[in-house]
C-alpha cells in the first residue's frame, strides 16, 4: 500500500521546500482550471509512456481532483518501483493559492 497525506501536509512540505515531485494526473482542461504552481502536468493516461519522467530518486506526490485517479497512479507507479505518496481529497481539498 502507498503512503497518502492531506492536502494541507503537501502545502506544508511545498512550504518548507521538502524535494517532492508533485505530479498532477487530472485531464488538461481540469489542469487549466487551476493547478499547484509546483505541479507538473502528466494526465493518468499518459503515465505508463512517460514512466521516464518520473524520478526513482524523489518521493511523487500523485494529484487528482478527489484522490481517486491519482490512488491509481500511485498503484501503477508503486509497481514500477517509484516512492508514491498519494495526496487525499485532491484538489477539492486544495484551500490555497493555485495557478
Amino acid at each position: 500500500m502507498f503512503k497518502e497525506e492531506t492536502p494541507y501536509q503537501i502545502y506544508q512540505r511545498l512550504k518548507q521546500r521538502d524535494p517532492i515531485e508533485v505530479i498532477d494526473v487530472r485531464e488538461p482542461n481540469e489542469w487549466r482550471k487551476g493547478h499547484i504552481e509546483q505541479a507538473k502536468h502528466i494526465p493518468l493516461s499518459e503515465i505508463p509512456e512517460r514512466l521516464a519522467e518520473f524520478d526513482h530518486n524523489k518521493e511523487t506526490v500523485l494529484v487528482c481532483q478527489s484522490g481517486m485517479r491519482s490512488s491509481k497512479a500511485c498503484e501503477f507507479l508503486q509497481h514500477h518501483g517509484f516512492n508514491v505518496t498519494n495526496m487525499s481529497g485532491g484538489m477539492s481539498s486544495w484551500f490555497w493559492e493555485v495557478r
